[in-house]
Protein backbone atom coordinates (compact mmCIF):
# COMPACT_ATOMS: atom_id res chain seq x y z
CA UNK A 1 0.00 0.00 0.00
CA UNK A 2 1.44 3.24 -0.75
CA UNK A 3 1.56 5.90 1.79
CA UNK A 4 -0.17 8.97 1.26
CA UNK A 5 1.53 12.18 0.75
CA UNK A 6 0.90 15.27 2.89
CA UNK A 7 -0.05 18.28 0.60
CA UNK A 8 1.57 21.59 1.49
CA UNK A 9 -0.28 24.20 3.77
CA UNK A 10 0.21 26.60 1.31
CA UNK A 11 0.61 26.44 -2.82
CA UNK A 12 1.90 29.44 -4.67
CA UNK A 13 2.12 29.06 -8.56
CA UNK A 14 3.39 32.09 -10.60
CA UNK A 15 2.29 34.77 -8.60
CA UNK A 16 2.47 38.20 -10.46
CA UNK A 17 1.50 41.71 -7.79
CA UNK A 18 1.92 45.17 -9.15
CA UNK A 19 0.88 48.12 -8.54
CA UNK A 20 0.11 50.65 -11.26
CA UNK A 21 2.81 50.17 -14.18
CA UNK A 22 6.07 48.76 -11.09
CA UNK A 23 5.81 44.98 -11.16
CA UNK A 24 6.19 43.52 -7.64
CA UNK A 25 6.28 40.17 -7.30
CA UNK A 26 7.21 38.52 -10.50
CA UNK A 27 6.44 34.80 -10.88
CA UNK A 28 6.58 33.56 -7.28
CA UNK A 29 6.25 29.66 -6.56
CA UNK A 30 6.19 29.03 -3.19
CA UNK A 31 5.35 25.76 -0.78
CA UNK A 32 5.58 25.97 2.71
CA UNK A 33 4.47 22.14 4.38
CA UNK A 34 2.23 21.48 7.44
CA UNK A 35 3.79 23.20 10.61
CA UNK A 36 7.04 24.33 8.99
CA UNK A 37 8.38 27.79 9.88
CA UNK A 38 9.47 29.98 6.64
CA UNK A 39 11.57 33.22 7.19
CA UNK A 40 11.18 35.62 4.51
CA UNK A 41 14.47 37.78 3.89
CA UNK A 42 14.92 40.54 1.39
CA UNK A 43 16.10 44.06 0.92
CA UNK A 44 13.40 46.70 1.24
CA UNK A 45 10.95 46.83 -1.83
CA UNK A 46 12.19 43.32 -2.69
CA UNK A 47 8.36 42.10 -2.11
CA UNK A 48 8.14 40.76 1.23
CA UNK A 49 5.33 42.23 2.61
CA UNK A 50 3.65 42.09 -0.64
CA UNK A 51 3.72 38.48 -0.72
CA UNK A 52 2.72 38.13 3.29
CA UNK A 53 -0.64 40.50 1.58
CA UNK A 54 -1.41 38.39 -0.70
CA UNK A 55 -1.20 35.10 1.18
CA UNK A 56 -3.65 37.36 4.05
CA UNK A 57 -5.75 38.20 1.17
CA UNK A 58 -5.50 42.19 1.83
CA UNK A 59 -3.63 43.03 -1.38
CA UNK A 60 -6.65 44.35 -2.81
CA UNK A 61 -5.52 47.49 -4.17
CA UNK A 62 -2.93 45.44 -6.11
CA UNK A 63 -3.68 43.89 -9.49
CA UNK A 64 -2.00 41.08 -10.83
CA UNK A 65 -2.42 37.15 -11.59
CA UNK A 66 -1.52 33.42 -10.19
CA UNK A 67 -2.57 31.07 -7.72
CA UNK A 68 -2.79 30.51 -4.47
CA UNK A 69 -3.91 27.58 -2.19
CA UNK A 70 -4.49 28.36 1.34
CA UNK A 71 -5.54 26.03 4.51
CA UNK A 72 -9.07 27.13 6.15
CA UNK A 73 -8.00 28.99 8.93
CA UNK A 74 -5.54 31.72 8.85
CA UNK A 75 -4.28 34.74 11.24
CA UNK A 76 -1.87 37.73 10.30
CA UNK A 77 0.55 39.25 13.20
CA UNK A 78 1.16 42.59 12.19
CA UNK A 79 4.75 45.22 13.13
CA UNK A 80 2.07 46.99 15.28
CA UNK A 81 -0.31 44.66 17.77
CA UNK A 82 -3.46 46.73 16.25
CA UNK A 83 -5.37 46.61 19.73
CA UNK A 84 -8.57 48.49 19.80
CA UNK A 85 -7.61 51.17 22.56
CA UNK A 86 -11.60 51.24 23.50
CA UNK A 87 -11.29 47.25 24.13
CA UNK A 88 -9.83 45.27 27.34
CA UNK A 89 -7.22 42.25 26.86
CA UNK A 90 -9.43 39.75 26.39
CA UNK A 91 -12.48 41.49 24.05
CA UNK A 92 -9.32 42.69 22.05
CA UNK A 93 -8.34 38.75 22.03
CA UNK A 94 -11.31 37.69 21.16
CA UNK A 95 -12.46 39.98 18.10
CA UNK A 96 -14.97 38.19 15.75
CA UNK A 97 -15.21 35.50 18.10
CA UNK A 98 -18.57 34.73 20.48
CA UNK A 99 -19.06 32.31 23.02
CA UNK A 100 -14.91 31.50 23.40
CA UNK A 101 -14.01 33.87 26.55
CA UNK A 102 -12.24 30.49 28.77
CA UNK A 103 -10.67 29.57 25.44
CA UNK A 104 -9.23 33.30 25.60
CA UNK A 105 -7.98 33.46 28.83
CA UNK A 106 -6.15 30.14 28.21
CA UNK A 107 -4.47 31.84 25.02
CA UNK A 108 -3.89 35.14 27.19
CA UNK A 109 -1.99 33.00 30.01
CA UNK A 110 0.06 30.90 27.42
CA UNK A 111 1.72 33.72 26.05
CA UNK A 112 2.34 34.88 29.92
CA UNK A 113 -0.68 37.55 30.58
CA UNK A 114 -2.58 35.27 32.71
CA UNK A 115 -4.39 37.88 34.85
CA UNK A 116 -4.53 40.50 32.50
CA UNK A 117 -7.70 40.14 30.88
CA UNK A 118 -9.44 42.96 31.86
CA UNK A 119 -6.19 45.53 31.18
CA UNK A 120 -6.40 48.64 28.49
CA UNK A 121 -4.05 47.86 25.51
CA UNK A 122 -2.91 51.68 27.08
CA UNK A 123 -1.57 49.52 30.28
CA UNK A 124 0.33 47.01 28.69
CA UNK A 125 3.76 47.53 27.52
CA UNK A 126 4.89 47.08 23.16
CA UNK A 127 5.83 43.43 24.59
CA UNK A 128 2.72 42.87 25.77
CA UNK A 129 1.10 44.31 23.24
CA UNK A 130 2.46 41.76 20.88
CA UNK A 131 1.56 39.02 23.27
CA UNK A 132 -1.96 39.87 23.04
CA UNK A 133 -1.98 40.03 19.52
CA UNK A 134 0.48 36.81 19.44
CA UNK A 135 -2.90 35.75 21.77
CA UNK A 136 -5.73 36.81 19.39
CA UNK A 137 -4.04 35.15 16.01
CA UNK A 138 -3.74 31.41 18.47
CA UNK A 139 -6.79 31.57 19.69
CA UNK A 140 -8.39 31.14 16.05
CA UNK A 141 -6.45 27.69 15.87
CA UNK A 142 -4.80 28.81 12.85
CA UNK A 143 -3.44 26.41 10.09
CA UNK A 144 -1.00 29.34 8.57
CA UNK A 145 0.12 32.11 10.83
CA UNK A 146 1.22 34.97 9.01
CA UNK A 147 3.78 37.39 10.80
CA UNK A 148 4.87 40.49 9.07
CA UNK A 149 8.14 41.78 11.01
CA UNK A 150 6.10 41.53 14.36
CA UNK A 151 8.90 42.79 16.50
CA UNK A 152 10.92 44.95 14.26
CA UNK A 153 9.70 47.65 17.04
CA UNK A 154 10.89 46.15 20.05
CA UNK A 155 13.91 46.68 22.36
CA UNK A 156 16.49 44.11 21.98
CA UNK A 157 15.62 41.89 25.75
CA UNK A 158 12.29 41.78 24.82
CA UNK A 159 13.01 40.57 20.73
CA UNK A 160 14.91 37.73 22.28
CA UNK A 161 11.81 36.84 24.72
CA UNK A 162 9.47 37.26 22.27
CA UNK A 163 11.91 34.91 19.47
CA UNK A 164 11.38 32.40 22.39
CA UNK A 165 7.78 32.49 22.83
CA UNK A 166 7.01 32.42 19.27
CA UNK A 167 9.10 29.29 18.64
CA UNK A 168 7.89 27.93 21.26
CA UNK A 169 3.62 28.38 20.54
CA UNK A 170 4.52 27.52 16.95
CA UNK A 171 6.00 23.76 18.18
CA UNK A 172 3.13 23.17 20.44
CA UNK A 173 0.20 24.97 17.99
CA UNK A 174 1.90 23.54 14.74
CA UNK A 175 0.82 26.14 11.92
CA UNK A 176 2.60 26.72 9.02
CA UNK A 177 4.06 30.13 9.42
CA UNK A 178 5.47 32.54 7.45
CA UNK A 179 7.80 35.08 9.34
CA UNK A 180 9.00 38.49 6.76
CA UNK A 181 11.97 39.87 8.25
CA UNK A 182 15.09 41.78 7.92
CA UNK A 183 16.98 40.48 10.82
CA UNK A 184 19.28 37.84 9.38
CA UNK A 185 19.34 36.10 13.31
CA UNK A 186 15.75 36.27 13.66
CA UNK A 187 15.10 34.05 10.53
CA UNK A 188 18.30 31.71 11.37
CA UNK A 189 17.54 31.26 14.75
CA UNK A 190 13.56 31.14 14.46
CA UNK A 191 12.80 29.08 11.02
CA UNK A 192 13.37 25.74 9.42
CA UNK A 193 13.90 27.26 6.20
CA UNK A 194 14.77 30.58 4.85
CA UNK A 195 13.49 32.09 1.55
CA UNK A 196 15.03 34.97 0.14
CA UNK A 197 13.49 37.62 -2.17
CA UNK A 198 15.04 39.66 -4.62
CA UNK A 199 13.28 41.91 -6.89
CA UNK A 200 10.21 40.43 -6.83
CA UNK A 201 11.54 36.47 -7.30
CA UNK A 202 12.75 33.94 -5.24
CA UNK A 203 16.28 34.26 -4.92
CA UNK A 204 17.25 31.86 -2.63
CA UNK A 205 15.80 28.53 -0.87
CA UNK A 206 17.84 27.34 2.45
CA UNK A 207 17.24 24.67 4.61
CA UNK A 208 17.81 26.06 8.44
CA UNK A 209 18.96 22.56 9.79
CA UNK A 210 20.37 24.02 13.19
CA UNK A 211 22.53 21.14 15.09
CA UNK A 212 21.79 20.54 18.63
CA UNK A 213 25.52 20.67 19.51
CA UNK A 214 26.84 24.25 20.88
CA UNK A 215 30.17 24.06 18.78
CA UNK A 216 28.39 22.89 15.72
CA UNK A 217 25.00 25.00 15.77
CA UNK A 218 27.80 28.37 16.12
CA UNK A 219 29.53 26.99 13.29
CA UNK A 220 26.33 26.50 11.77
CA UNK A 221 24.81 29.72 12.25
CA UNK A 222 27.92 31.64 11.05
CA UNK A 223 27.89 29.79 7.82
CA UNK A 224 24.27 30.65 7.47
CA UNK A 225 24.77 34.49 8.64
CA UNK A 226 27.40 34.77 6.20
CA UNK A 227 25.86 32.94 3.22
CA UNK A 228 22.68 35.40 3.52
CA UNK A 229 25.05 38.92 4.20
CA UNK A 230 26.64 37.84 0.85
CA UNK A 231 23.49 37.11 -0.37
CA UNK A 232 21.49 40.37 0.66
CA UNK A 233 24.82 42.36 -0.60
CA UNK A 234 25.57 42.91 3.14
CA UNK A 235 29.19 43.47 4.41
CA UNK A 236 30.24 41.18 7.28
CA UNK A 237 31.23 43.71 10.33
CA UNK A 238 34.51 42.83 11.93
CA UNK A 239 32.58 41.59 15.38
CA UNK A 240 29.32 40.16 15.66
CA UNK A 241 27.84 39.43 19.12
CA UNK A 242 23.78 39.53 18.53
CA UNK A 243 24.40 35.54 18.76
CA UNK A 244 25.27 36.14 22.12
CA UNK A 245 22.10 36.51 23.38
CA UNK A 246 19.61 35.28 21.04
CA UNK A 247 20.88 31.06 20.97
CA UNK A 248 20.49 30.77 24.65
CA UNK A 249 17.12 31.94 24.33
CA UNK A 250 16.39 29.52 21.88
CA UNK A 251 18.31 26.50 22.76
CA UNK A 252 18.08 23.74 20.39
CA UNK A 253 14.34 24.22 19.70
CA UNK A 254 15.42 24.10 15.65
CA UNK A 255 17.40 21.28 15.88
Amino acid sequence: MTASIERPAVEVRGLVRAFTLKGVLNGIDLEIAPGEFVALLGRSGSGKSTLLRALAEIDHEAGGTGEIRLPERSAVIFQDARLLPWMRVLDNVLLGISGARERGREALAEVGLAGRERAWPHELSGGEQQRVALARALVRAPKLLLADEPFGALDALTRIQMHALLRRLADVHDPAVLLVTHDIDEAILLADRIVLLDQGRLAADLPVDLPQNGLARAKRIAELRALLRRLLGVEEPPEHHEDAGLAPALGGQNG
